[in-house]
């Protein structure tokens, strides 16, 4: 399947997809976005990376902000930092001599996560790079502002099988163009947007929840005078 440049997705939106589908569709269904101290920083994070030139050192070009599309997984945006390796066995880039070998680099303000939703990001870009350049990419890095430290992903069959399942999950919420109902999580404490979600709106019954608006002293909905 082959996707149209005008049916393409925001690459970034798999993070908040693999975070939270409901917050997915907050952001990119419905234009919701509330900042809080965790996306102030990610962002300024990303304005230092945005605003930098690329520079080379010897056999390694860093190459900032660099445009990414994959027409066969309907994706596009931008890597933060891809380092291009002189190689033998690379791929002609534009404007450089000699021949390259990419690796996408993706920094984020935090920490490793439990969950994979930064190595998707990551491997999604990977996997731009191969179908724009005509070669293999391996492997990429994530930068952790917390730590200081650079974790290596490799793209392995099992991530590479992840990162296209969510491709197409990805596609399918926007198809159906409907936001998945809230349901209270513990990872919701973090998010920049519980105050618009509203997860515990909708916890336990309707009955329970009517019972809760008449203790409040609020008139129950549809409720005469």
């Amino acid at each position: 399947m082959s996707f149209d440049e005008g049916d393409l997705l925001p690459l970034s939106a798999l993070q908040h997809l693999l975070f939270c589908e409901r917050q997915c569709a907050l952001i990119h269904l419905e234009g919701a976005w509330s900042e809080n101290a965790l996306t102030v920083e990610g962002r300024h994070l990303h304005e230092r990376i945005d605003s930098g030139e690329g520079e080379s050192r010897g056999d390694l070009h860093i190459a900032r902000s660099l445009p990414l599309a994959s027409l066969r997984l309907g994706l596009t945006g931008r890597a933060d930092v891809v380092e291009l390796h002189r190689a033998a066995d690379g791929v002609p880039v534009p404007g450089l001599a000699g021949l390259w070998r990419p690796v996408p680099v993706e920094s984020k303000r935090g920490r490793p996560k439990a969950h994979r939703a930064d190595e998707v990001q990551l491997c999604a870009q990977g996997l731009c790079l191969e179908e724009m350049l005509g070669v293999e990419v391996p492997n990429g890095a994530l930068f952790y502002g917390e730590t200081r430290r650079r974790l290596e992903v490799a793209f392995d069959a099992g991530l590479r099988r992840l990162t296209e399942e969510a491709a197409a999950r990805l596609h399918a919420l926007f198809a159906s163009g409907r936001t998945p109902l809230a349901r209270r999580e513990p990872k919701c404490r973090s998010c920049s947007l519980v105050e618009i979600c509203l997860p515990d709106a909708l916890v336990g019954s309707a009955a329970a929840y009517l019972d809760r608006m008449v203790d409040d002293g609020e008139p129950a909905a549809g409720g005469g005078p």
